[in-house]
């Protein structure tokens, strides 16, 4: 055969068959990529302890999302399955830590030995300010 009886490169069923394999990709889930950033944020939020509320609020959310993505991931042609798992252990995480932190500080308050000794050294910081 000579060079100008062979197929070009990329020509023929090898073309055809890339370009097919393009259109039909699997997709990504939505639900499972926000429940890993409702996750990562519900975390960060949390580990902040100033915006725990925040951070419990959104691990809640991210829980939902992580169970509907994993629910979508089993659907033909929609992928995410890890995205979702991650997303989900995350979320998790950021719900028990925040309820923790949401705990000791109640803890904390109703404590009245633990509240006056945090407004002695409260005053005391004040007077060295004076």
């Amino acid at each position: 055969m000579t060079a100008a009886s062979e197929p070009a490169r990329g020509a023929g069923a090898s073309a055809g068959s890339r370009g097919h394999r393009g259109d039909a990709r699997a997709k990504t889930s939505a639900a499972a990529t926000f429940a890993l950033v409702f996750g990562v944020a519900g975390l960060f939020s949390v580990l902040t302890a100033i915006l725990a509320w925040l951070g419990l609020v959104l691990g809640i959310i991210g829980i939902i999302l992580g169970i509907v993505g994993l629910k979508m991931a089993r659907r033909p042609g929609v992928t995410g399955r890890g995205v979702s798992i991650g997303g989900l252990v995350l979320s998790i995480l950021a719900v028990l830590i925040g309820l923790g932190l949401a705990a000791g500080i109640t803890t904390f308050v109703n404590n009245e030995n633990a509240v006056d000794r945090l407004q002695t050294q409260v005053d005391k910081l004040r007077d060295k300010l004076d």
